[in-house]
C-alpha cells in the first residue's frame, strides 16, 4: 500500500511531543512491513531544514479567502528517516521557526492542509490511504468528501489518528470564506458547540478512527473536552491501537547520545556510570534513588503536582530522596518549580527547557520516572524509561495503565497510583523509595521491564490490517 501521512509534527524534523515521534517512527516500521510510507508536514525553520537538501517536486499556488499564496513541496534528498519526506512550503504562513503559539494558527495548519490536498490532486495516482493525525490535519476528511475541487480524491480512504483530544483547534464561523469552496448543505460537518471543529469534523468525515492506545479510546467516551457525545455516536468506526517506540533510537546499548551504553546484562554497571554524570552536574547523591520527570509543563501532564510532591517528599523524608525536572511550558508552573529549588536546600534540580541529548541520559542515569498525569493518551516516556531499566512511576490513566502493570501485581514493571492528586503521588513515591532500599527486588523490576517489548511492529500490523478492511 501507499501511504501519505499528514501531520504537524514529525521527529526530528519538528517535535513538540509524542505526536512528532509516532510520525517519525510509524511510516519507517509500515516501509520495513512492505508498504510505501510518506509523511508530508509544514517546513518550519528548523535545524532540519536548514541543514538538509530538498528538491523542489511541485509548485502551487492557492486562494485562502482573500488571500493569494504561493507554496512549494519539497522532498528530503538523502532518504534518511526511512521513508519519504515531504516539506510543505509557504512563505508568510509555514516559515516560522516555531510549530505551534502563533496568532494566525488557523491560517498556518489551514494553509497548509490545503496545499497537500492540491498537490495530491495533481498526482497521475492516488494514494491508498490519508493517514490524517490530531487537528491540524482534521479539516482533510472533511475536503475530501464535500470540497468540489478535489472530487477526484473522494474515494480515497481516510485515516484520523486522535494523539490528544484535549487540542481541537476550533475556530469561529467567521472565518468559514478560508476554506475552498465546498457543498455548503453539509456544514453541519463542520459544526461542534457553535463553532468549526477540525477535530470533530474529522471524526465525523474519517473512514476510520483511531486512538493511541486501548485505554484511552475508553476514556474519551466519558471525557473528551466535550466531544462525548460524538465519541459515543461514532464509536462504531473507532479503534484503539497502542503506540509502539522506535528501538533503533531508544536502545541503551547503542544510544550515541551516551556516554556509557549498556545491556540488560551490563544494566547495574551501564545505569551507575550514567547517574554519576547526572549527579555530578545536578548536585546529587549517588547513593539515593534518583526519581526523574521529563516533559511538558502543563497540567494535562500533572506538572501542577511536582512542587507539592517534591516538597512534601523531600520534608518528611530529607536525605532520602533525589528529583529532577526536565521541561517547559506553563509560566507559573516553571516559577513554581524554580521557587521550590530554593525553598529546598537539596535533594531538588531542574533544567527550564528541552534538551534532546539530557534526556536520553536522564532516561540511562534515572532509578525511576515520575508520570502524575491527568491525561496521557498513550504516553511514550514510560516506554523509553522501562527500556532503559527505569522504574516508570505513572498514574492510572489512557496509555500508562495500559502499559505499566504495578510490581505488586504479577508481572510487575512499575508503580501505579490512581488519584491526580500531590497526596496519592506522594504515597508512590514513598512505595519507590522502599523499593530502591530492597535492591534485590529493585531489581528484578528493572530487569523484568528491559524485557517488555514495545517496538511498533505489532502496532504497525495493526495499522496495516485496518487500511485493508477499510476498501
Amino acid at each position: 500500500m501507499e501511504i501519505l501521512h499528514v501531520s504537524a509534527e514529525c521527529y526530528p524534523v519538528a517535535k513538540v511531543g509524542g505526536l512528532g515521534d509516532v510520525v517519525g517512527a510509524l511510516p519507517k516500521y509500515q516501509q520495513e512491513l512492505g508498504n510505501f510510507a510518506k509523511v508530508i508536514v509544514p517546513a518550519y525553520r528548523t535545524r532540519y531544514y536548514e541543514t538538509h537538501e530538498f528538491d523542489v517536486v511541485h509548485q502551487g499556488g492557492m486562494w485562502m479567502g482573500h488571500g493569494w499564496y504561493h507554496f512549494n513541496v519539497l522532498k528530503e534528498r538523502s532518504n534518511e528517516l526511512g521513508f519519504d519526506l515531504y516539506l510543505v512550503e509557504i512563505p508568510g504562513l509555514l516559515d516560522t521557526p516555531g510549530v505551534y503559539g502563533y496568532s494566525n494558527d488557523t491560517e498556518r495548519f489551514l494553509g497548509f492542509q490545503i496545499a497537500v490536498l492540491d498537490w495530491i490532486n495533481e498526482w497521475n495516482h492516488l494514494p491508498d490511504v490519508i493517514h490524517c493525525h490530531d487537528h491540524h490535519t482534521g479539516l482533510i476528511p472533511f475536503l475530501l468528501s464535500y470540497g468540489y475541487k478535489y472530487d477526484r480524491l473522494k474515494e480515497v480512504p481516510t485515516v484520523l489518528t486522535i494523539h490528544n483530544a484535549q487540542y481541537q483547534g476550533q475556530f469561529g464561523w467567521d472565518k468559514l470564506y478560508l476554506l475552498p469552496a465546498f457543498d455548503l448543505w453539509k456544514s453541519g460537518q463542520l459544526d461542534w458547540n457553535g463553532a468549526i471543529n477540525p477535530l470533530a469534523a474529522a471524526i465525523k468525515c474519517a473512514w476510520r478512527v483511531t486512538t493511541v492506545s486501548p485505554g484511552y479510546m475508553e476514556e474519551l467516551h466519558e471525557n473528551a473536552a466535550g466531544l462525548e457525545g460524538l465519541i459515543r455516536h461514532e464509536s462504531a468506526k473507532m479503534v484503539g491501537i497502542l503506540n509502539g517506540i522506535d528501538t533503533a533510537i531508544w536502545d541503551p546499548s547503542t544510544d550515541h547520545m551516551l556516554n556509557h551504553t549498556y545491556d540488560i546484562q551490563e544494566v547495574a554497571e551501564g545505569k551507575a556510570a550514567n547517574k554519576q554524570l547526572l549527579c555530578e552536574r545536578f548536585g546529587f547523591d549517588t547513593s539515593l534513588p534518583l526519581i526523574s520527570f521529563i516533559g511538558r509543563l502543563v497540567g494535562d501532564k500533572g506538572a501542577d503536582l511536582l512542587p507539592e510532591i517534591i516538597g512534601k517528599t523531600i520534608y518528611d523524608f530529607p536525605g532520602e530522596v533525589n528529583f529532577l525536572v526536565l521541561g517547559s511550558g506553563d509560566p507559573h508552573i516553571e516559577w513554581s518549580l524554580q521557587q521550590t529549588r530554593y525553598l529546598v536546600s537539596h535533594g531538588f534540580n531542574l533544567h527550564i527547557g528541552y534538551d534532546e541529548s539530557l534526556s536520553h541520559l536522564i532516561y540511562a542515569g534515572s532509578d525511576f520516572l515520575l508520570m502524575p498525569s491527568r491525561v496521557e493518551p498513550c504516553g511514550l516516556n514510560q516506554m523509553y524509561a522501562l527500556r532503559y531499566g527505569t522504574i516508570p512511576i505513572v498514574r492510572s490513566t489512557g496509555g500508562l495503565k495500559d502499559t505499566v502493570i504495578d510490581f505488586g501485581d504479577p508481572g510487575g514493571v512499575g508503580i501505579r497510583f490512581v488519584q491526580p492528586a500531590g497526596w496519592d503521588a506522594c504515597a508512590a513515591v514513598r512505595r519507590a523509595v522502599q523499593l530502591y532500599n530492597d535492591q534485590p527486588n529493585f531489581r528484578t523490576v528493572q530487569q523484568r521491564g528491559m524485557h517488555e517489548n514495545h517496538a511498533w511492529g505489532t502496532s504497525a500490523q495493526r495499522y496495516l490490517d485496518m487500511y485493508s478492511n477499510m476498501k
